[in-house]
């Protein structure tokens, strides 16, 4: 019985996770699904959406506006006047406003100047600024405002996505922690049940002292412990995954019982291009919304300039009484109209105090934006040593490991001898559990820290 074992004490020396027969959900196919179905996925495409409906309503500035007007007085058996009006109105990016008008008045009491052929007279010309708005002017400023607003909303949704992306691989790796030491935990509990069954047996056939079964079964209850604490931290990480779980219907769903995920050790070594993370950063998408408000506001400040230019707006119009004759008039020969208006304030306080303000906005945003590139690229520097601080951890304790179960490899040939004793092999064995479940931890934490390294650089799903 003693042969027996000393047998099961020379399996010790090689402890392995359980080898099962599961589905696996690996890392690539999670993130996958998360882009693909994950609330938050959604949320960064409606953003490009309400990005293309900003353009919209800005561009409805420039359509088309048909309009007509009616006003009639009519008194004590006389008609004073009945005049009607028709035109349509048509903005242009060029600042430009071309128009066509058909009026028709009639009236015993008519204002003179309101008075048109019996038929009706048509009109059609242009109104133009000739200072102030001509090179750019409110609506065309919210355009651009708009254009610019539709471009920072890729940078938004990137954002939302890395942000998303980072989480999705904090819950994946956690998970996969919590699997991998529940498992190991299992594997202690399966050796020290075996053990205290061998040692029982022993004691009942007088090999061992009765002290030895109370070591061995101490060691079972801290191993059932350690185990229950494992299964409840793998629940844990299970629902936090699940959180990040949903369907194409967006529906939230939830883990298999029997579906595990990746292993932490892969054989193919994850590698970080730090240079390419250092040239990536200055793309960052909280660079580029710092850049798009800076665009916006100089926007505002260019509008703002518009207004110490004197207004003079300029209109002109075609006037016959046939709509097919209108290309046959020249300009200042006969059948027009004209108007030229010009007015400007004396000492455009409003105006320099309105741009000088626009002005301070752009210099507080690129202190602000220099600020934050400094920041970044700090966190950046941080994660890459964390990167290669966490690699050298590992392969530091990873030879830790082989020592420990060198150790107890030879107190289990001691002990073989006689020359140990079950405490100490408990020892060594319980320093070898323990330095797997740290390496464990260093595994996780070196993917997790490829997950931030990216993020920090600005980089997730792609």
């Amino acid at each position: 019985m003693k042969k027996l074992l000393i047998t099961f004490f020379l399996l010790i020396g090689t402890i392995n996770l359980h080898a099962q027969i599961n589905d696996t959900l690996t890392f690539d196919t999670f993130l996958v699904w998360v882009k693909s179905y994950h609330p938050l996925s959604a949320q960064a495409e409606i953003m490009l959406t309400m990005g293309d409906m900003e353009v919209r309503t800005a561009r409805g500035e420039f359509d088309p506006l048909l309009y007509g007007n009616l006003d009639k007085k009519s008194y004590d058996e006389y008609t004073y006047y009945d005049k009607r009006e028709a035109g349509i109105s048509i903005p242009t990016w060029a600042g430009v406003e071309l128009n066509g008008v058909f009026e028709q008045n009639t009236g015993q009491y008519l204002n003179p100047e309101n008075s048109v052929p019996s038929g009706g007279l048509f009109s059609a010309g242009a109104s133009v600024n000739l200072g102030q708005g001509l090179i750019l002017d409110d609506r065309r400023a919210g355009l651009r405002k708009a254009q610019i607003y539709q471009q920072s909303t890729e940078s938004e949704r990137k954002s939302l996505l890395n942000e998303l992306y980072l989480q999705a691989s904090d819950a994946y790796w956690n998970w996969s922690l919590a699997y991998a030491n529940k498992a190991l935990q299992e594997e202690g509990v399966e050796l020290a049940e075996t053990r205290f069954q061998a040692v029982k047996i022993s004691y009942e056939q007088g090999d061992f002292p009765a002290i030895d079964t109370v070591e061995a079964a101490t060691q079972l209850l801290s191993r059932v412990y350690n185990l229950q604490k494992a299964e409840n931290e793998l629940f844990t990480r299970t629902q936090e995954l699940n959180n990040f779980l949903w369907d194409e219907s967006g529906n939230p769903i939830a883990l298999d019982l029997q579906t595990i995920p990746e292993r932490l050790y892969s054989d193919e070594p994850l590698f970080i291009n730090q240079e390419e993370l250092r040239v990536l950063v200055a793309n960052h998408p909280q660079l580029m919304l710092a850049d798009y408000e800076i665009a916006s506001l100089d926007v505002d400040r260019r509008l703002k300039a518009q207004s110490i230019i004197p207004v003079v707006k300029l209109k002109y119009n075609f006037l016959s009484e046939e709509f097919n004759q209108l290309d046959q008039a020249g300009f200042f020969e006969n059948n027009y109209k004209w108007g030229l208006s010009i007015y400007t304030p004396l000492m455009w306080r409003k105006a320099r105090g309105g741009m000088r303000l626009a002005e301070a906005k752009i210099d507080l945003k690129e202190n602000s934006r220099k600020l934050k590139e400094l920041q970044l690229r700090t966190k950046l520097e941080n994660e890459i040593n964390s990167w290669i601080a966490v690699n050298s951890q590992i392969n530091t304790y990873s030879a830790n490991v082989a020592a420990l179960e060198m150790l107890l490899q030879g107190e289990v040939r001691r002990f073989e001898i006689g020359e140990s004793s079950l405490f100490l092999v408990n020892t060594r064995e319980v320093s070898v559990f323990n330095s797997k479940v740290t390496l464990n931890e260093l595994l996780s934490k070196r993917k997790i820290s490829y997950a931030k390294t990216r993020f920090a650089a600005g980089v997730g799903f792609e």
